[in-house]
């Protein structure tokens, strides 16, 4: 769509689209996860973008990391080793899971990109220690990008940065309800693009941007045509935009998702009342957790079961990133768990490289005809 080619730049060519704001003066740090504290680093008037890998051959990368890393941590190392992230000022790693940890240490001995911080967040959520462990990260980091980019991050810039957040979040929010409720206003691949473009655009344009598409999208004809069925898309990130375009091919669209590149980046909103840092815990605390992140043995489970009856889905797919070991574990409960609501769902094993066309259209159909 024509109207959204700004977020398609910025996704095709992020590189381009960061040295221009680079050339305007703003400093840029990288991040690899929704658990990132990006009001912390607006505040400090630098850019967060965030690194989905390369899409490149593999090389240098596989010289520090074993064969079975997944392909997002090989990706961002090896464009980190070639020079084609030559536009960061530096690098937030959250602690993930196992191999972004491992990533971490890599990348500090085999990198120089100027500021550099780990920032481990608890994974057990749901004890009050946990949420006072969380606070002192955060101050702590808050700390650490002061006295390493320079910069003084006042609680009144902490403030301000948390509601261009909020604005940010309940627009895409309001993006998704839309097309929820008539999929047929906006293709899958445009949504792609303009929740990841979102994390990569420069955030006061992006306030601009947000409430225009949102106003196209009200104006439009509700949509006609034949019935598809509903999908939710679950698991870490979807770097393919071709994966909605073949499942609507199908006779499927994707209504809702639980993806780090999608619904968990923009659920619940940060308080603005009292501590700013506070209330950024408080929101870590209580949005939709991954499973990196442990709140109850049924928060998952339940989340998303509550996600396929608020959206009247008819199936989940889910997007397994090879040797991604949080999902890799989370899959089989989370199977079980839909298997006990009748919900039917099917397995995509996905690296960097999609499948063939034809073979996914295969496997879409045949799942979608079974629905």
């Amino acid at each position: 769509m024509e109207r959204l080619n700004d977020f398609y730049e910025a996704v095709s060519d992020t590189g381009n689209y960061i040295r221009n704001l680079k050339d305007g003066g703003k400093k840029v740090l990288g991040y690899l996860c929704s658990y990132t504290p990006e009001e912390i680093i607006l505040a400090a008037g630098i850019h967060p973008v965030r690194l989905f890998g390369t899409e490149g051959n593999i090389t240098l990368a596989d010289a520090h990391l074993q064969s079975y890393t997944c392909s997002l941590a090989r990706g961002v190392l090896e464009g980190a080793l070639s020079g084609e992230l030559d536009y960061l000022d530096g690098m937030v790693f959250p602690h993930t899971c196992d191999t972004i940890q491992r990533l971490s240490d890599i990348w500090r001995l085999n990198t120089d990109f100027g500021f550099f911080a780990d920032v481990v967040l608890p994974v057990k959520l749901n004890t009050e220690s946990a949420r006072e462990y969380m606070e002192d990260v955060l101050r702590r980091f808050r700390s650490e990008l002061e006295e390493g980019m320079g910069v003084t991050i006042t609680d009144g810039a902490l403030k301000e940065s948390i509601e261009k957040y909020n604005r940010i979040r309940g627009c895409l929010k309001t993006i998704y309800e839309l097309r929820s409720a008539d999929p047929g206003i906006l293709p899958g691949a445009d949504v792609h693009a303009i929740v990841k473009g979102s994390m990569i655009m420069d955030r006061d344009y992006l306030l601009e941007r947000l409430p225009e598409v949102i106003e196209m999208l009200r104006e439009k004809e509700p949509s006609t045509g034949a019935e598809r069925k509903r999908i939710v898309l679950t698991g870490s990130i979807c770097n393919h935009p071709d994966v909605y375009a073949i499942i609507e091919k199908s006779g499927g669209v994707v209504v809702w998702d639980d993806l780090c590149t999608g619904s968990r980046y923009f659920e619940g909103l940060t308080g603005t009342d009292g501590d700013p840092v506070k209330a950024i815990v408080n929101r870590y605390i209580e949005r939709l957790i991954c499973p990196a992140k442990h709140m109850s043995n049924t928060a998952r489970g339940d989340s998303l079961v509550e996600m396929v009856r608020k959206n009247n889905v008819q199936g989940v797919i889910f997007l397994l990133l090879k040797f991604c070991d949080p999902h890799d574990f989370d899959y089989p409960y989370i199977k079980g768990f839909l298997d006990r609501e009748d919900i039917p769902s099917m397995l995509l094993e996905i690296e960097d490289q999609l499948p063939s066309e034809g073979q996914l259209m295969t496997r879409f159909e045949t799942f979608i005809h079974m629905l």
